[in-house]
């Protein structure tokens, strides 16, 4: 286990490309709001869930080889912008497909120099952590330790010193920004999501395949609370950021949801996936709103958008493939990859 710098990963060049997708026709309801074309199949996307300072997000793509790093302004934010306005800031060689993104708090485009910074989960079993300026200094710390499929990564949200991991190996690890093993949780079964609290740095909520989701106390690095779902496998929960009481997750064909001050069993619970459910994440702009993914099929993959007061999805799309799924910081609005493109759909509510 350790820590190995390579620079060479990091080459990269700076460009402004800028597309512009037009919104599809309202009577095309199954098909994205907008779409932005890329140049390899996408394997994982991810907004910033934090301001970087800038009008537009900040939103992240990895393919086979690299990760494209670069801002969206929507036209529900800009009414001079025609759908989708996608700028790439940088394009980083990776090597080695991109299986997981997260972005750090730390990243800022509002000073000088600016501020890149995000981890990668790859297929050779290694967590990347790259910062960059978007000029002249670029380092990369490959984090060695990871036996087995590396699932999901997430930074500590208040101050990003300190990133997360979960693994089909069946540990939850800790690291600092050196690159450095700080703690293992050890699992009963491969660990498939991971959150940090917004606030209390010192919990942290781990999901594992075999339907089980425990919160640990960071400090005493002991499990401090413990959810069911009553069944497996669980593919992907997420703690709703902006009411923690709120905890989902999709299993088999089903949609959870737990109050964790009532009850370790789920509260509400519905199946939605005749394909198995693969992906479940809370928007960020409404506790209401959550989205879920279907497996992607030999052809298309289905996203659902649900409202908790509403029996029946809200918004039903189809995607060719389908990899990855992520909320904008403040928009209604969901992206998920594909075969050389990112979709976007816009939840009118």
């Amino acid at each position: 286990m350790g820590c190995v710098t390579d620079y060479s990963w990091a080459f990269s060049y700076r460009g402004l490309v800028v597309w512009s997708g037009d919104r599809m026709k309202q009577d095309d309801a199954r098909g994205p709001s907008y779409t932005v074309l890329c140049e390899d199949y996408v394997h994982v996307v991810e907004f910033s869930p934090f301001d970087s300072g800038s009008a537009a997000s900040l939103l992240a793509y990895g393919g086979n080889q690299y990760v494209v790093v670069g801002t969206c302004l929507f036209q529900e934010e800009d009414t001079e912008v025609d759908g989708v306005e996608f700028t790439t800031l940088r394009v980083f060689h990776h090597g080695v497909r991109v299986d997981a993104l997260a972005w750090s708090p730390e990243s800022r485009l509002d000073q000088l120099p600016q501020v890149i910074r995000f981890c990668t989960a790859a297929a050779d079993r290694n967590l990347r952590l790259l910062t960059s300026d978007l000029q002249d200094m670029h380092e990369v710390k490959v984090m060695e330790g990871h036996t087995d499929y590396i699932n999901q990564v997430v930074f500590e949200p208040t101050e990003g010193k300190q990133i997360a991991s979960v693994s089909d190996d069946h540990t939850c690890r800790l690291w600092d920004l050196n690159g450095n093993l700080t703690a293992t949780f050890l699992l009963r079964s491969p660990g498939m999501s991971v959150c940090w609290h917004p606030e209390e740095i010192f919990k942290l909520m781990v999901a594992e395949k075999s339907g089980v989701v425990r919160f640990y106390d960071l400090v005493t690095q002991q499990a401090i609370l413990s959810l069911d779902c009553g069944q497996s496998p669980l593919m992907s929960a997420d703690w709703c950021l902006t009411n923690t009481i709120k905890v989902g997750a999709v299993t088999g064909n089903d949609w959870v949801i737990w109050d964790i001050t009532r009850s370790s069993y789920p509260q509400e619970k519905r199946p939605v996936h005749v394909d198995k459910a693969r992906h479940f994440r809370w928007s960020r702009a409404n506790e209401n709103l959550f989205s879920t993914t279907g497996c992607p099929g030999k052809i298309s993959s289905q996203l659902l958008v649900h409202h908790l007061g509403h029996p029946q999805p809200v918004m039903i799309g189809t995607s060719s493939v389908g990899a990855g799924l992520s909320w904008h910081r403040t928009l209604p609005l969901c992206v998920i990859g594909g075969d050389q493109k990112l979709s976007f759909w816009v939840t009118e509510m």
